[in-house]
């Protein structure tokens, strides 16, 4: 019998209360806006992380290092904050790329498949080296490798 009261008391309250009898009220406001990859990767801050150890990487990889061995520090330095304000810009942060086109800068080079490949393993150490989730390293990579005809063959 006694617990038949509690029972009744709860059934009685959770209505004043607002208990389970009424349904949860559904909130009216927008979901907040997805975030991009560019916040996703931790913005500029971290996108200066994975270049700097891109760059140490190409460096020490002899696939590919003779390409660079003839830039001085100032060149060196200007071709990180390109490099650091193209991956900025194509991941939706608010930076400017402000190089040449991606064909320019190649012509004459004449990179291969192969220079590709190593160019992309370095790249994908890096982001490994950083912590990059692999979902948001594919997006990155989806969007770099779209520069492939830009680059080889040039």
């Amino acid at each position: 019998m006694r617990l038949t009261g509690i029972a009744l008391a709860l059934a009685l309250a959770l209505p004043a209360c607002g208990g389970a009898s009424k349904p949860a009220a559904t909130p009216t406001a927008d979901p907040a806006p997805a975030a991009t990859l560019y916040e996703r990767l931790g913005g500029k801050p971290a996108i200066e992380i994975v270049i700097d150890k891109f760059l140490a990487n190409v460096v020490a990889d002899a696939r590919i290092n003779k390409f660079f061995a003839g830039l001085d520090g100032a060149a060196v330095a200007k071709l990180r904050g390109h490099l650091v304000d193209q991956v900025c810009s194509a991941t939706g942060g608010d930076c400017q790329y402000t190089g040449r086109s991606m064909k320019e800068s190649h012509t004459g080079m004449n990179l291969t498949d192969d220079h590709f490949t190593a160019i992309v393993e370095d790249l994908i150490a890096a982001l490994d080296d950083a912590g990059v989730k692999p979902a948001d390293k594919d997006e990155l990579l989806g969007i770099l490798g779209g520069l492939k005809g830009d680059i080889v063959g040039q």
